[in-house]
């Protein structure tokens, strides 16, 4: 099975979903990596260019960690909009990819590049077969099921401070010391983290909110949580590989 995870910006993935997509690798399944937006605005140091080719290389970095393939971003931060020229370009790189499963960001994260990515990907994988919707660049159709699913947003809670329960949870623990090595990866984001968002050293609280979510399963050490999207429109509603494929209940 093909897998995309497919976030905002680069470390989204490292910080939320990257323990699942090494799981499913282990699975058998290829991997695919892809931050929509390219990350310049992630810096008080460097100017834009820069930084967008700095994080370029620290994105390409830990895919390859992961063994997975890095695919370029289509937007500047804080530029990523909900609207058909945005879809139309979506669309064909999931057209291109052809998943089997997709990782997203929740649909109400805490801002809106990462709630766009999430409509994008929603709706570029919904149009992955409708031979006359037009993407751009032009990728032809492809039919086969598709099962999406939403990570858990950062602080597990949406914009407005409401908890968010995942329906199921898969245990990282195994699987967390290269998750952290994807994460340090993205060496450029420590002072502006620190500086920005106040995540202090943010390798330690991507272990935190790893073992957060874990307490919340209530039998894993470390874990992320996930939410299924809909399956109407995408496939089967026992179409459900990420469960399958690691054996959860």
């Amino acid at each position: 099975m093909i897998v995309l995870a497919a976030a905002a910006h680069p470390d989204d993935i490292e910080f939320m979903m990257a323990g699942t997509l090494l799981l499913l690798g282990q699975a058998g399944c290829a991997l695919h990596l892809w931050n929509l937006a390219d990350g310049c605005g992630g810096s008080n140091t460097m100017g834009r260019e820069e930084t967008a080719a700095v994080r370029w290389k620290e994105a390409c970095a830990s895919a390859k960690l992961a063994g997975g393939q890095a695919h370029p971003p289509l937007f500047h931060d804080l530029e990523i909009f909900y609207n058909s020229p945005s879809v139309a370009q979506v669309a064909a790189v999931i057209r291109r990819i052809q998943p089997d499963i997709v990782l997203t960001h929740f649909p109400h994260d805490y801002m809106e590049d990462h709630q766009n990515t999430a409509r994008l990907v929603v709706t570029g994988t919904f149009m992955r077969g409708m031979k006359n919707a037009v993407t751009d660049p032009p990728e032809n159709p492809y039919e086969k099921p598709v099962a999406l699913y939403h990570a858990l947003p950062h602080g597990l809670a949406d914009g407005i401070l409401q908890p968010v329960e995942p329906h199921f949870y898969t245990e990282i623990t195994p699987v967390l010391p290269l998750k952290r090595r994807m994460l340090a990866c993205h060496a450029s984001q420590k002072e502006w983290l620190d500086e920005t968002q106040g995540m202090d050293e943010y390798l330690e609280e991507m272990e935190r909110i790893s073992m957060r979510v874990g307490q919340l399963s209530g039998k894993y050490r470390f874990a992320e949580g996930w939410r299924r999207h809909l399956h109407y429109g995408f496939g089967p509603k026992e179409f459900d590989p990420v469960k399958d494929l690691l054996h959860l209940n």
